[in-house]
């Protein structure tokens, strides 16, 4: 918590060994209860098991009491902040060492509470948890930015280990920003900014849209507030004249998914003001000029059905040339799966129609958080599974930053421009025709890195369709990469290369990408 939202602390708190320690909320003193407790415990009960359910109320019931003395810049109760928190992780079912994170997650900062006390009260990865999600205090550097990156840095290797942490932070900075308004202007925009650059971008690679668009939109509002008022006063200008043309498509997409025997969920929308202004600045549009300010979505049960909705779809409406993409076959990176089409409706404006099954909306909706799943090994402690983690590499880039740079500052400037919230990702293919997935402007360096840090090292050219290509080339989407070239050395380091081939052949880097040392 911001020193400035303190307004009552230290000395007013009780030591820990004589806490009441209430273990059930209707139990507390209504004084230092959570206005929306009963939002919680409603969420939590939809899912969680009775046991799981009495710890969270136990965290809940400890929380209360470490903050009973603190109040947040708004004047409101500060347990408000952990119980929304942990509202928006409960809308996304997580499970309940998360929840309970969520609840404690500030009692190690901001209260005299231990790790120590968290792990003997609610068990080690509870506490591992709210150590990830626990800014880095009292610590020495020359400027805000270092200090930023070490707390990054921090949280990083803490989401290696867990990659609930994230979620957990994610969810922290989302209910900061709904709040953001009783902070002094100068740290609205810090807040905007960092938003932007780090936690949006975060959001997106994790898939989880329900938090990343409200991110965006919060951000774009805090950063540009001019901008931000002009495009709602924009969009808000024909708000009614919009609504109408998009329930007028819905109804006729519905019309016609029956009669063609598929059962499908119809809705639709007006996108987000960030998407919207994304494309505004990609394209140099105004709002009138943006081609697919509506898009209604289409799911159903079945691949099968999405396929047959868009042939449905197509014969009712006049698809617009080059902007079809089939996101079921060839999944972005963050596990996103749809189908995309823009069409003109018969009064000539333009809209988008995405079609998806129920499962690849879920994903669509809350990414990684709806499908990491985590199973007990040998030595109990928990792993991922392998299909998971795969979607993680971008994570795994970042951990060998962080391991080779010691300039704080350096690492916070790579870390911005790798989460670069503007670039659109390419698709190119190894010769076995897997889909590599990189960020816009990758070249075959990019791609030998992705393969493997060492290979990106040893790289000096690459055959991308057939043809010898310097290595700056731009990789555009759908092009194959057969063989990336690598140095030849002294025989000193021939037998260090030959022996890192070894290495990468193993983990299957060189062995399926064609790879010629």
């Amino acid at each position: 918590m911001d020193a400035a939202a303190r307004t009552a602390h230290d000395s007013t708190l009780q030591p820990f060994s004589e806490m009441e320690h209430y273990k059930h909320a209707d139990e507390l003193p209504p004084e230092i209860m959570a206005d929306s407790y009963d939002k919680l415990e409603r969420l939590c009960l939809k899912y969680m098991n009775e046991d799981d359910f009495s710890k969270v109320e136990q965290a809940y019931c400890f929380a209360a009491e470490k903050h009973c003395n603190q109040k947040r810049r708004s004047g409101e109760m500060y347990i408000n902040h952990p119980v929304e928190v942990a509202i928006i992780l409960a809308d996304l079912k997580m499970d309940c060492d998360v929840v309970c994170a969520a609840l404690l997650h500030d009692t190690v900062e901001d209260t005299e509470t231990s790790l120590t006390d968290v792990s003997g009260l609610f068990g080690d990865t509870v506490a591992e948890l709210v150590d990830g999600v626990t800014k880095l205090t009292n610590i020495e550097v020359d400027s805000m930015d270092e200090k930023q990156a070490l707390t990054l840095r921090k949280m990083f290797l803490a989401m290696s280990k867990d990659i609930r942490v994230i979620i957990v932070k994610l969810a922290d900075r989302l209910h900061n920003m709904r709040t953001l308004q009783y902070m002094r202007p100068e740290k609205q925009l810090e807040k905007a900014k960092e938003t932007m650059d780090i936690y949006a971008p975060i959001a997106q690679r994790l898939g989880i849209s329900k938090i990343k668009t409200e991110l965006d939109d919060l951000a774009l509002k805090y950063s540009q507030p001019e901008v931000f008022n002009d495009l709602v006063k924009q969009i808000n200008a024909r708000k009614t004249e919009r609504e109408e043309f998009v329930q007028q498509i819905v109804d006729e997409v519905s019309t016609h998914m029956k009669n063609a025997n598929i059962d499908a969920e119809v809705n639709g929308r007006v996108k987000h003001f960030f998407s919207i202004y994304k494309k505004m600045v990609n394209q140099d549009k105004s709002v009138d000029q943006i081609y697919d300010l509506f898009a209604v979505r289409i799911i159903v049960d079945s691949v099968k059905d999405c396929y047959a909705a868009l042939g449905v779809i197509h014969e009712m409406y006049t698809p617009v040339p080059g902007r079809f993409k089939d996101y079921i076959a060839m999944p972005k990176a963050n596990m996103y799966q749809s189908l995309h089409t823009t069409l003109m409706s018969s009064i000539g404006q333009p809209f988008e129609i995405q079609i998806r099954t129920k499962e690849m909306h879920k994903t669509a909706e809350y990414g990684i958080a709806a499908h990491w799943k985590y199973k007990e090994s040998e030595d109990g402690k928990k792993s991922v599974e392998a299909k998971e983690e795969e979607k993680l590499s971008w994570l795994r880039q970042i951990l060998e930053w962080q391991r080779d740079m010691s300039d704080n500052r350096e690492f916070l400037s790579l870390l911005k421009g790798d989460l670069d919230l503007f670039q659109e990702d390419v698709y190119c293919f190894t010769p076995n025709g897997d889909v590599k997935n990189l960020p816009n402007g990758s070249t075959p360096v990019d791609f030998a890195y992705a393969i493997h840090s060492a290979v990106g090292n040893k790289m000096v050219g690459a055959r991308v369709n057939g043809k010898l290509v310097n290595i700056d080339y731009k990789i555009q989407n759908g092009d194959r990469i057969a063989q990336l070239v690598i140095a030849k050395y002294e025989r000193v380091e021939v037998e260090v290369t030959t022996e890192l081939q070894d290495t990468v052949r193993g983990e299957g880097g060189f062995g399926h990408t064609g790879i010629k040392g």
